[in-house]
């Protein structure tokens, strides 16, 4: 009986550790197989200039390079004011603060030098300086604006987009004398210059002592350019 036991153990453990063997001869066929599958699908799905990870780090980089300067170029974009705004900065170069401290500073400077004499260095010369200023100032910038309107062009004042100090001095003397088109390029700013000095001859001809007349306001008109100039400098760095 013990001999028959025996017997039966050892058949079921020679029958066991084969059918481990096996078992683990067709798994390992079984992974053996699959893995060239797996290997013909990656190479199917990269191209013969198979996309390493530096190459696509490489790409990723000049992708964002290439946002970035669109980027810079959709900011920098110029951009023609809307009507309402063109009328606003009108309104404010004619009645604004800003054009009512250039006509105290201006009429105070003359004043002190007593130009014309005959307005005489006194409260009320200094009165008559600034009504003088406020209504040359009103011919100028009506002239530039209309003529802007018509032209379509854009006198304003723009800073420059670039950082270094001889391109700055550049924007700022040849804004005095140009404006931008719908496109925003640069073309030569017949408003301003019809403006200032249409504004200067008419003061001298009109309101002025009889002894001035339009040589004069040709001189003055070239002085309130160079003026002009001056103030694009402090606007561009101040």
């Amino acid at each position: 009986m013990k001999l028959r036991l025996m017997t039966v153990i050892f058949c079921l453990g020679v029958f066991s550790n084969s059918f481990e063997q096996t078992f683990e001869t067709n798994t390992t066929a079984e992974q053996d197989q699959a893995l060239p599958d797996k290997i013909q699908l990656i190479e199917i799905s990269t191209p013969n200039n198979k996309l390493t990870a530096s190459n696509y780090t490489e790409k990723q980089s000049v992708k964002s390079v290439d946002d970035e300067k669109n980027q810079t170029v959709q900011t920098n974009q110029y951009v023609r004011p809307s009507k309402k705004e063109r009328f606003n900065a009108y309104v404010k170069n004619t009645i604004g603060i800003p054009a009512f401290t250039r006509g105290v500073v201006g009429a105070g400077f003359s004043t002190i030098t007593n130009s014309p004499e005959e307005w005489e260095r006194n409260g009320s010369g200094f009165g008559k300086r600034f009504a003088s200023n406020m209504g040359s100032n009103a011919i100028k910038q009506t002239v530039i604006f209309g003529l802007d309107e018509t032209l379509k062009l854009d006198s304003k004042y723009y800073k420059s987009k670039k950082k270094d100090i001889g391109s700055r001095f550049k924007n700022a003397f040849l804004s005095t004398f140009t404006a931008r088109n719908t496109e925003g390029k640069r073309v030569i700013g017949i408003p301003r210059i019809a403006g200032t000095y249409t504004s200067t001859i008419i003061s001298r001809e009109t309101w002025y002592p009889d002894r001035y007349n339009y040589k004069d306001g040709l001189k003055s008109g070239t002085i309130s350019l160079g003026v002009s100039t001056l103030f694009n400098f402090i606007k561009e760095f101040f």
